[in-house]
């Protein structure tokens, strides 16, 4: 049977391990942060724990009543499997889609695997929870700064002067050596004006910084309006 000492230390590991690779997710500002790594994995070990202990309690039971052991079954993947595709809802409600532009995988990702280390850790598989957490942060926090990756967003720049506006726009990323990977252009009519929008896929590499674009491109008289999105 699960002693208390051994509930505590699994739900303390679990903590630990929730509590670093949120620490990241808090860190880069994400929907979700420590609370909610920490609720996930600590809500993955305590399922985990009752499966446990339902297959301890099974085993029992068979033991001790001779006539039963033929009719006892005790599936102990049956929660774990639920978990594991529940989570994904939860995942599925960081992600937000914008036009060309999706943030939130990364996030998603972090909660779904959070679980399954909640579940070893619940399971009592210490060194899968230990040596998965640090997996997890080397994926998380190392990699990104051993591996240089094009820092991608989505920029959208609201116009009232077409052509012109267009024009510096082209000579603005041309002479700063921005990386344009897709753009599209779509026009409205508010209050009987035509505004002209364009959506830009840019990516960023070494010292460039979308701070200094925006504060760049708000300096354009033509330019009504300008939005960064991504992850």
């Amino acid at each position: 049977m699960l002693d208390i000492k051994h509930i505590f230390f699994r739900m303390i590991l679990a903590a630990l391990i929730a509590g670093i690779i949120g620490y990241e997710r808090e860190y880069k500002n994400r929907p979700a942060g420590i609370r909610t790594h920490m609720l996930v994995c600590l809500g993955a070990t305590i399922i985990a724990m009752i499966q446990v202990q339902i297959s301890i309690e099974a085993l029992e039971l068979a033991k001790n009543s001779a006539h039963l052991g033929s009719v006892v079954r005790s599936d102990p993947a049956r929660l774990i499997a639920q978990v594991i595709s529940g989570i994904g809802f939860l995942g599925a409600g960081t992600i937000i889609v914008h036009k060309s532009s999706v943030t939130g995988l990364t996030t998603a990702a972090s909660l779904w695997t959070c679980a399954g280390l909640g579940l070893a850790a619940g399971m009592g598989y210490y060194n899968i929870a230990v040596i998965g957490c640090f997996g997890v942060f080397s994926a998380l926090f190392i990699v990104k700064r051993v591996i240089s990756f094009p820092d991608v967003k989505t920029l959208e720049i609201e116009y009232s002067n077409e052509n012109k506006t267009k024009e510096i726009l082209n000579d603005y990323f041309y002479s700063a050596n921005i990386q344009i990977r897709d753009k599209n252009i779509s026009v409205e009519i508010k209050d009987g004006k035509k505004i002209y929008k364009t959506t830009y896929i840019l990516a960023l590499k070494g010292e460039q910084c979308y701070a200094n674009i925006v504060e760049d491109l708000a300096k354009i008289s033509g330019i009504t309006y300008l939005k960064i999105i991504g992850e």
